[in-house]
């Protein structure tokens, strides 16, 4: 049934993909969710390839978010998928691109180590403002501090230039401007547009998982 890779944003955990990942697996999917908040863009990247890199067959690689930055990087992927994801060209950076929105940056706070959190209250209205409330409260809770920097990481590559690629917008997200969302999804392949907050793996898993299982088709083939 092919392989999956998932790749989280920035301040979230591999256990915010739990559902979607069981969900895949019970169906015979290979699934690996590598743990990012590594220290850097690139050092995020280098642990995303390994995870690609260990699978049998070239994988249907999803990034979310600040994940985009991290799968542009990555090469070998059999079909990319951009979760409300950033897509830099050469040059460019997640923040460069326009980053958090205001809503976002405003449930920003520093750590005393230099790191930066989230308010777990503002969190929850802008990340996962359409989804159940017992599934937005573990979310939230899931949620982790982030090193400082990884957001204007350059990619070393652009594998969205030659590997096929869908950019899913997510139209009611709160924390990447959908307008943004549709300008850098004019650079993959395909685009698909979801009525869903910034958090669809959390509300919605159900639709995260069909779509991989359709690209699983088509990649397989």
């Amino acid at each position: 049934m092919g392989s999956v890779v998932l790749v989280h944003g920035l301040y979230h955990r591999p256990e915010h993909f739990a559902d979607v990942a069981e969900r895949l697996r019970a169906a015979g999917t290979e699934v690996a969710v590598p743990e990012l908040h590594r220290g850097s863009l690139l050092a995020d990247t280098a642990a995303v390839q390994a995870a690609v890199d260990a699978l049998r067959e070239p994988a249907v690689v999803l990034g979310h978010s600040y994940g985009g930055s991290v799968i542009t990087g990555v090469r070998g992927a059999g079909h990319l998928v951009y979760l409300a994801a950033f897509v830099p060209d050469a040059g460019e950076s997640a923040a460069g691109l326009g980053g958090a929105s205001a809503r976002l940056r405003n449930a920003i706070r520093s750590e005393p180590d230099g790191s930066t959190g989230l308010c777990p209250d503002l969190a929850a209205g802008v990340l996962y403002h359409d989804c159940p409330a017992p599934l937005a409260a573990r979310a939230v809770g899931l949620l982790r501090a982030q090193a400082p920097g990884c957001g204007r990481g350059v990619p070393e590559s652009q594998s969205w230039r030659d590997t096929p690629s869908t950019y899913v917008v997510c139209g009611r997200d709160r924390a990447v401007d959908p307008g943004l969302q549709r300008r850098m999804a004019a650079r993959c392949t395909d685009v698909r547009e979801w009525p869903t907050g910034h958090s669809p793996f959390v509300g919605r898993p159900r639709l995260v998982v069909g779509l991989l299982r359709e690209l699983l088709a088509t990649t397989c083939r």
